[in-house]
């Protein structure tokens, strides 16, 4: 079977996540303990039993949901075999990287970690927020984001999840300005964002200097195979470019739409795997590629079933 992973980003997290999986798989258990010591905190007991505001704080969601996709990997990973080509929605690149074999599970927990840290500060620094456009093709959110933007307020198009579904981010201002002009041209719905930052927009910035030293320090091979970065849209294959546009992707936007159509190309008739929490991107890809065939591995019952 031809796959192609794929791997959630932030906001796929919620309290009981990859619990009935420790329970069920002693490799799972491992992933979860190891990342625990990594971290020097039980972030397991985050996950499994909140609260709920805690499990959400961006330095715990991130390593909650990379420690969900790893742990199903390090279950299905023999089954699944090698992926014709990987994903991963923002901090989701890093769980694929975990997959490809680039990154060490230990020090992509650690790096996440610090992505978090490092994102919250940004937006303590500078305030920011995001808010989904729904029903408005991409280039006409691009553009109400053009015209928003101005000396009190920035917006950009931030995560191009879909051809018709966009996150903007920015300044208050800006992101409000851009969200009533995209209503006037007919989106469906803007739905304000609870975020702790103005994600994937220049707002980052601030961010960027302390991501280089954490992935300077952390140990980078080739990956096994090629994982799409969601910076360009393209393909890499070497831990190097894996470095670099890790870090560029904090300030630059998610292309998922690109990286979807990027996989499909290079993967004809693939089934794409979501591996983690919840089935966001599974949904977002029916929207890219319709008859794209998917599968869903984030709970045990899911896990079972795909091993058996």
């Amino acid at each position: 079977m031809v796959t192609v992973l794929m791997c959630p980003g932030q906001g796929a997290q919620k309290v009981g996540m990859g619990k009935d999986l420790a329970e069920r798989f002693p490799a799972a258990r491992e992933i979860f303990a190891a990342i625990d010591d990594a971290l020097d905190t039980s972030l397991s007991r985050i996950m499994w039993t909140g609260p709920e505001d805690e499990l959400t704080l961006t330095h715990n969601a991130q390593p909650a949901i990379l420690a969900h996709s790893a742990a199903v990997l390090a279950v299905v990973g023999e089954r699944l075999g090698v992926p014709c080509a990987g994903a991963g929605h923002s901090l989701g690149e890093y769980s694929a990287h975990v997959g490809a074999g680039t990154l060490s599970v230990v020090d992509a927990a650690r790096l996440v970690r610090r992505r978090g840290e490092l994102m919250l500060d940004a937006g303590r620094q500078r305030p920011g927020t995001m808010a989904a456009v729904l029903g408005l093709a991409t280039e006409k959110v691009e553009g109400a984001c053009d015209e928003a933007s101005g000396p009190d307020g920035l917006a950009v198009a931030a995560n191009l999840n879909a051809p018709d579904q966009t996150v903007i981010s920015g300044d208050p201002a800006g992101v409000a300005r851009a969200g009533e002009a995209c209503k006037a041209l007919g989106a469906k719905r803007v739905i304000a964002l609870n975020v702790s930052g103005a994600f994937h927009s220049p707002l980052m910035a601030p961010a960027v200097d302390g991501l280089l030293e954490a992935l300077a320090d952390a140990t980078f091979g080739d990956p096994l195979f090629p994982v799409i970065a969601n910076a360009s849209g393209e393909a890499i294959r070497t831990g190097l470019d894996a470095k670099r546009l890790l870090a560029d992707q904090l300030t630059a936007p998610v292309r998922w739409v690109a990286c979807m159509q990027t996989a499909a190309a290079s993967c004809p008739g693939a089934t794409f795997v979501e591996v983690g929490p919840g089935a966001v991107l599974s949904g977002l890809l029916k929207r890219i590629a319709p008859g794209a065939k998917t599968v869903t591995l984030g709970t045990a019952d899911e896990v079972e079933k795909f091993l058996a």
